[in-house]
């Protein structure tokens, strides 16, 4: 067997998307993590308690595992400083830095890309603004960063082997970025923990982090301004603002437990989901447990809802566009079926994942062995389609 190890950005976030995908990842072969900082309290419980974890420097600095971002700056530095040399086959898990790892002409790099930087390229503007760093010494400084970053993210491109993205939407934003081709291999949904068969009831759910880009300050102001009822699930450094705007059909729960997500989005009438997101899980999730999903029309979303089928779209983040798909929806509800809405999530699972995810590796590890192309060997392989 040859020596695999894993590369993922950081632990200490939760056991969120990338996170699942990494857990799944050590299912189908196990492996050691390299990672920025880790924070093992927030994994207790979840398949990556007691993984094997080594850390960089940051983990020691001065609150380097509470405010690891705002180390940004030295973390390409960070991850260069990995000493991998007995490893063959590298994955990395890496909507940030962890494809920038070091590897040698013998070793084979297959990077798993959740998103490209996207504070540095495809959301330059946007963060700089909700940042407020337009002007000034601090906004010249971030500039600067983050130019250095773009800089060293394009040339790491060239130390992959094979790119695997989380979508075509992201497939073709590696290609705008890197000029890379990338095979896509949908993330994992555990669509076994959900349940299909309970009654519909009378409210609308949205779950997320409360971050800016997430837009649930537009999901809670439609409600509140339509009467409709909503339930909104998460936490985050934008709760209390979001929090201002909702009225009394609106109820912010904060961060509830798998148990208590999976029941409320088995009785929900539908998940509604604003997000510009590269592929979104919790879509997903929703639809597996049977529950119709509103989203908005751009990204990941164009992947994983069918419209009229397992959802409705809106074409526009604002009041007008999204209060004209809930009427839409309201409209046509009766045609929307959980069985056949929890069929479709049944493609993203975990088992499809894991079986695709080995059939890449060998493909790649042979390919490599045998001294062709592994990017080539990836791309071409036939896997049961989705």
């Amino acid at each position: 067997m040859r020596r695999h190890v894993y590369i993922q950005d950081w632990l200490a976030g939760g056991f969120a998307g990338s996170e699942k995908v990494l857990a799944e990842m050590l299912m189908a072969r196990s492996g050691p993590i390299y990672t920025m900082v880790y924070r093992s309290e927030d994994f207790q419980g979840t398949p990556l308690e007691g993984a094997t974890v080594f850390t960089s420097a940051i983990q020691k600095w001065p609150k380097g595992i509470e405010n690891y971002r705002k180390y940004l700056p030295f973390m390409p530095y960070q991850v260069e400083q990995f000493d991998l040399t007995e490893y063959d086959t590298i994955v990395s898990s890496s909507h940030a830095i962890a494809k920038g790892v070091l590897v040698n002409a013998g070793q084979l790099h297959i990077s798993y890309v959740h998103s490209p930087i996207r504070y540095a390229w495809d959301l330059y503007q946007q963060y700089l603004h909700e940042a407020n760093l337009i002007r000034g010494v601090k906004a010249v400084l971030a500039k600067v960063v983050l130019h250095y970053i773009r800089l060293w993210d394009h040339s790491t491109a060239n130390r992959v082997d094979v790119f695997l993205a989380n979508s075509d939407y992201v497939a073709r934003r590696i290609w705008r970025t890197y000029r890379r081709q990338a095979r896509v291999l949908y993330p994992p949904v555990d669509v076994a923990r959900f349940d299909h068969t309970q009654p519909r009831e009378d409210f609308y759910l949205a779950m997320s982090r409360f971050v800016p880009y997430k837009k649930l300050d537009l999901i809670v102001e439609t409600f509140t301004r339509l009467g409709k009822p909503l339930k909104v699930i998460g936490g985050g450094p934008d709760f209390e603002k979001v929090r201002a705007l909702a009225g009394p059909t609106v109820e912010l729960l904060g961060r509830q437990e798998d148990e208590v997500v999976a029941d409320l989005m088995a009785r929900c009438k539908a998940f509604v989901f604003a997000a510009d997101e590269d592929f979104g899980i919790v879509p997903v999730e929703a639809q597996a447990a049977g529950a119709p999903v509103i989203a908005y029309g751009k990204g990941g979303s164009l992947e994983t809802v069918i419209p009229d089928r397992t959802g409705v779209f809106f074409g526009q983040q604002n009041f007008e566009s999204l209060s004209r798909a809930i009427t839409i929806f309201e409209e046509r509800a009766a045609q929307f079926d959980s069985s056949d809405i929890r069929r479709h999530a049944e493609r993203f699972s975990p088992e499809r994942f894991r079986r695709e995810f080995e059939a890449i590796l060998q493909a790649a590890e042979e390919a490599k062995r045998s001294g062709r192309n592994p990017e080539t060997a990836v791309l071409e392989l036939q896997l049961e389609n989705l």
